[in-house]
């Protein structure tokens, strides 16, 4: 009887609750660090194909020159929590192989390295300490064992997956064991290979509290699907070209897209995992700090609206509105996109065809009181609506100052409570 046979019996899944409370987040860091980063290289893939020569010096070398002096776990920690994630996942091991915990399965990890600590237990002790939930991302994929099967080293190789290479496997089961037994409580693991069906059954076997993400739903990676996905769903996207850091020939994209696709996510009923490429010395780089603290005053203020939401019922857009929905509050909120320089005050009317008011409809811009706009008495900002016979006007201002030029880039967000939902004719 082969592995797959065996593992047909459980098909143990996640708990509801916990994939109920995964799609209340909504919003999450990921984070792929390994010691090639000191490269500047794609994070693990540069091994298949490789020489002898290349193996030898990676597998060898390149861990006596990782220094990590610079990382600073409740730095990092505080910076995920302002900018508003519910949950972090960390590359405990890429497919490469290196462990980024102290582990007794293999010297090759991050204990012998000059730098000799234990990078998972200090980022996930200082990630519980801002309430935030720990994602592992585990590949068991591992290209260093497979080197010392004298496996060629390829992703598609058959020997690659747990479901044919038994050796691997239970090198795998002791490694996520270790995870699960030194580093308690994980919150949500990530498995990175084309075939995991075992180790999700072992997972789920050892420790039910658990969310497994990638291996039990779907996560598109890069590109956020063209409409609504049932239950929960991940997108992981980097912000640049490249999941590790990436010292030159790299191209961000800006803070608006990056609140923009989030906010495309969230309206489709996703959840939305931004990657952070640290560099080899542990400091975040300066590019994905600025995007992150953009991203960070956004949902400072309109954070509401992204978390313990649900989408809208057939109304995912319309025109430059996006739309979300909190059924306990009977709220829907209207993210307002694509407007170029709307200067502070200024007055702007919208026009939605889906959705109807009620006598009790309020309506109001997050962050904003309504009342004043700052130097400008005269100018009364109110909110307001006006129901049409077939569409809902709304008149809204971007009253509030958050840039000293005040002319904010990013979208703002309008909550309507009491609002019907209309079927299109």
């Amino acid at each position: 009887m082969n592995i797959i046979s065996i593992c047909a019996f459980a098909q143990l899944k996640n708990n509801p609750v916990l994939e109920k409370n995964f799609m209340d987040m909504g919003f999450g860091i990921f984070v792929h660090w390994s010691m090639d980063s000191q490269l500047g290289s794609v994070i693990s893939h540069s091994m298949v194909g490789a020489s002898k020569a290349y193996l030898n010096k990676y597998i060898n070398e390149l861990p006596k020159t990782f220094y990590p002096d610079k990382f600073d776990a409740d730095e990092w920690a505080r910076l995920f929590k302002l900018v508003g994630a519910e949950y972090v996942v960390f590359t405990t091991k890429h497919h490469n192989g290196f462990c980024m915990w102290d582990t007794e399965t293999t010297d090759f990890n991050v204990m012998n390295t000059p730098y000799g600590k234990d990078i998972t237990d200090m980022l996930f002790k200082a990630l519980r300490k801002q309430g935030l939930k720990v994602g592992v991302y585990f590949s068991p994929e591992d290209f260093s064992f497979l080197n010392k099967q004298g496996v060629t080293i390829s992703r598609k190789g058959k020997m690659s997956q747990v479901t044919e290479n038994v050796e691997l496997l239970e090198y795998d089961k002791a490694q996520i064991k270790e995870l699960i037994t030194n580093y308690d409580p994980i919150d949500l693991l990530f498995f990175d290979a084309f075939e995991s069906g075992p180790l999700v059954q072992y997972v789920h076997t050892i420790d039910p509290n658990i969310l497994v993400t990638r291996g039990e739903m779907e996560t598109p990676e890069q590109k956020i699907p063209d409409s609504p996905m049932p239950g929960p769903w991940e997108t992981c996207m980097t912000m640049g070209t490249q999941w590790q850091y990436k010292p030159t020939n790299e191209e961000y994209k800006d803070g608006t897209e990056l609140i923009e696709k989030l906010i495309e996510v969230r309206a489709k009923g996703g959840n939305f995992l931004l990657n952070v490429g640290p560099k080899p010395n542990g400091e975040i780089p300066i590019e994905q700090e600025e995007l992150l603290r953009e991203l960070a005053l956004w949902m400072f203020v309109n954070d509401e609206a992204i978390k313990n939401i649900r989408p809208l019922p057939t109304l995912i857009k319309d025109g430059y509105l996006w739309f979300t929905q909190n059924e306990d509050e009977n709220a829907v909120y209207a993210f307002v996109t694509e407007q170029k320089d709307w200067f502070k005050g200024r007055r702007r009317n919208f026009l939605i065809k889906n959705l109807k008011a009620t006598s009790n409809t309020t309506i109001s811009v997050l962050g904003q009181n309504d009342l004043v706009v700052e130097y400008w008495p005269e100018n009364i900002p109110k909110s307001r609506f006006v129901q049409h016979e077939d569409l809902l006007e709304i008149s809204i201002s971007k009253a509030q100052r958050l840039y000293n030029d005040k002319i904010w880039p990013n979208p703002i967000v309008v909550k309507l409570t009491n609002v019907e939902f209309v079927e299109s004719k």
